[in-house]
């Protein structure tokens, strides 16, 4: 049986509709699909940012924690030195006080003698030179030419040894020093410093430690007193 234009038309209409139901049903699953992705993808960058905006403000955070630790260890660090040079200045001014002192003790001639008479017999026993020059302040000249004969037989006494003390007569000590004397031999290439400054220094190198511990109480971190 011949279809008529009628039918034919018909069942092409009914084609065409299957066929665009079709590919609308399609395209809805492509679209589906392509929404999925997008937003799997989506969510994947977004997390991804978010990771690293995460991880900058934590590198962040860590650099700030660091430089307040630097600060706070700089800021303790100039504290402890300013507290160390107070301490170091007012020692030192302990010694300065010292130092006032000593020069009072030139002042008593008879006590002077005494310790000027000591000062060269030690200066000679580190010489231990037969031959020694005295080199001391212009003040101090007669005192010393006084002493000269006594320290020379006591040095003989405690040496069994003579020594012949010369004074020198060009060089002098220093109007400001506080006394004592500085002993030459081996001509001029041997030196043994005996001033009271000189003394006073040894004295406190091996005081000062002590003289901390007096002032500002002794400390338990430090390992070594000297």
């Amino acid at each position: 049986m011949a279809l008529s234009d009628a039918d034919v038309q018909k069942q092409i209409k009914h084609m065409m509709a299957f066929i665009e139901q079709e590919a609308n049903e399609k395209a809805e699953e492509i679209d589906a699909k392509a929404e999925e992705e997008f937003n799997i993808e989506k969510g994947r960058l977004v997390q991804q940012q978010r990771l690293k905006i995460m991880e900058y403000y934590e590198k962040k955070e860590k650099q700030v924690e660091l430089q307040k630790k630097i600060q706070s260890s700089n800021m303790l660090n100039q504290a402890r030195l300013k507290v160390l040079k107070v301490r170091e200045d007012h020692v030192r001014s302990v010694l300065d006080e010292a130092r006032l002192k000593l020069a009072e003790i030139s002042r008593d001639s008879s006590r002077y003698s005494g310790i000027l008479e000591l000062l060269i017999l030690q200066g000679l026993c580190q010489l231990t030179e037969a031959h020694a020059t005295v080199r001391v302040r212009q003040v101090d000249l007669p005192l010393v030419e006084s002493i000269l004969n006594a320290v020379q037989d006591t040095y003989k006494q405690l040496t069994r040894k003579d020594v012949l003390i010369k004074i020198d007569q060009d060089n002098f000590l220093s109007p400001d020093s506080c006394g004592g004397v500085d002993l030459y031999a081996g001509r001029g290439r041997i030196k043994v410093s005996n001033t009271l400054e000189t003394r006073l220094e040894l004295i406190a190198q091996q005081l000062v430690p002590e003289i901390r511990s007096a002032l500002f109480g002794s400390n338990p971190n430090r390992k070594f007193t000297d």
